[in-house]
């Protein structure tokens, strides 16, 4: 929890929230769970998450494959 953001007044993460809500909790279970949890605190997790991944910048992942060696020893293509 050191150094992590936490929802004031509380020992709750906000990955830890965010963590339920991925996991397919509702916000109305996780509030009657979590005594002293409000909706504002639920939508603060997540404004937090946007305003982080705004100045995120992704790089998509592109699988390059490798020649498939030809069983004849030709060039792709070549023909005898």
């Amino acid at each position: 929890m050191v150094g992590k953001p936490v929802i004031k007044g509380t020992r709750l993460t906000v990955a830890y929230i965010l963590n339920l809500l991925a996991h397919g909790a509702t916000s109305a279970e996780i509030l009657a769970e979590y005594d002293g949890l409000t909706q504002e605190d639920m939508q603060a997790c997540m404004l937090f998450a946007a305003r982080t991944l705004e100045n995120t910048t992704f790089m998509p992942l592109v699988a390059e494959r490798a020649p498939i060696p030809n069983p004849d020893g030709l060039a792709d293509g070549a023909r005898v």
